[in-house]
């Protein structure tokens, strides 16, 4: 699910979209990282830099890669130690409302 801003972006902004995913798509490919494992790495940056709506997107985009509910919430769980356990909560809280939005 794209969501209404982004695609609003495109509708209003062609060129800049079309740069900003062609700088997404050269990122992706400059290294040898399998696309789950790319995934993974984004939410957790995600987490990470508590950007809410990017975490949604990268959980999205890890189930569509092949991760599991559990690879998601392991890789929330990993954060603990770095950005604290509050913060962590609050990130897992994000993998969840996309698992739980999975599932229903």
């Amino acid at each position: 699910m794209i969501p209404k801003r982004y695609k609003k972006m495109h509708e209003d902004y062609p060129d800049l979209m079309q740069a900003y995913e062609s700088f997404g798509k050269a990122s992706k490919e400059a290294g040898p990282l399998s696309d789950r494992e790319v995934a993974l790495v984004k939410l957790a940056i995600s987490l990470g830099a508590g950007l809410e709506g990017a975490a949604h997107s990268h959980c999205r985009k890890a189930l569509e890669a092949g991760c599991t509910s559990d690879d998601l919430r392991h890789v929330a769980l990993l954060s603990a130690p770095t950005i604290g356990f509050p913060t962590m909560m609050r990130a897992k809280s994000w993998v969840e409302d996309v698992i739980d939005k999975q599932s229903s």
